[in-house]
């Protein structure tokens, strides 16, 4: 038994959350043919370099964080079938429909269950899960010390944590190039897939507030993982953490 006390409602009364779960709510049926057009198809790629280093096996549990349309928890629950789960945790009902119907049409989509809840603070037991993984929602978190610290609680010892976030490119000219793509394209063409231009600006921003990898893998360090490793990809557009709880 995973569970613990009943999901916490989100996002409550904080407006940074509020501001996220009207833009994710907006765009969630466009959600992944959007990302698939703005990285030219690169995400998946990305996601299943993010899947692998899990290091799952059969019988895991696995907790897919801020995991939306489930796309990562579908890569992970073929690895950790027939008796493991794959658990999704997302507060935007939205997003979570659309997992839910791609689960259903997959064949491992019974070895994937959902929950809606507050990612910081989640109805999880201390200590029950072999490894878990964000992919591009940690920047969505309005206190990012206490999601990581939930992701600690939640795993045993010796839990992989993975992270898959984007980063600024080390290189000025790709970076020079980058913004300019970020600036113009991507809001333009989340108007045009995913009916609104707001939400994919906020994407860019929030970009430029994350914290750079140094400043993550300390904090990562102060929550109390270790073994933490970095993973550019693509020029540094995209960047992986990997961490244990000790």
């Amino acid at each position: 038994m995973i569970l613990g006390c009943s999901p916490t409602p989100a996002p409550g009364s904080d407006p940074k959350a509020r501001m996220v779960a009207r833009h994710f709510s907006a765009i969630a049926t466009r959600y992944d043919l959007a990302n698939d057009v703005l990285s030219l198809g690169l995400q998946r790629r990305w996601k299943r370099t993010a899947t692998a280093l899990l290091d799952l096996r059969p019988g895991d549990l696995v907790l897919d964080v801020c995991g939306g349309t489930a796309d990562l928890a579908l890569l992970a629950a073929p690895r950790v079938a027939p008796d493991g789960l794959a658990l999704v945790y997302d507060f935007n009902p939205n997003m979570l429909a659309v997992g839910r119907a791609k689960a259903l049409r997959h064949p491992h989509g019974r070895e994937v269950a959902f929950l809606q809840g507050d990612a910081q603070e989640m109805a999880l037991r201390d200590n029950c899960l072999d490894a878990a993984i964000v992919g591009f929602g940690l920047r969505n978190l309005t206190r990012l010390q206490q999601g990581l610290k939930e992701m600690h609680r939640v795993l045993k010892p010796g839990g992989r944590l993975v992270i898959l976030e984007f980063s600024q490119p080390p290189a000025r000219w790709f970076r020079l190039l980058y913004d300019l793509y970020s600036h113009t394209v991507i809001p333009l063409v989340g108007k045009i897939l995913a009916g609104s231009r707001e939400a994919y600006t906020y994407l860019t921003t929030s970009i430029r507030h994350f914290p750079t990898p140094e400043e993550l893998t300390a904090t990562l360090e102060e929550t109390g993982f270790s073994q933490i490793t970095c993973h550019p990809l693509t020029q540094g557009i995209a960047m992986i953490h990997r961490g244990v709880k000790g």
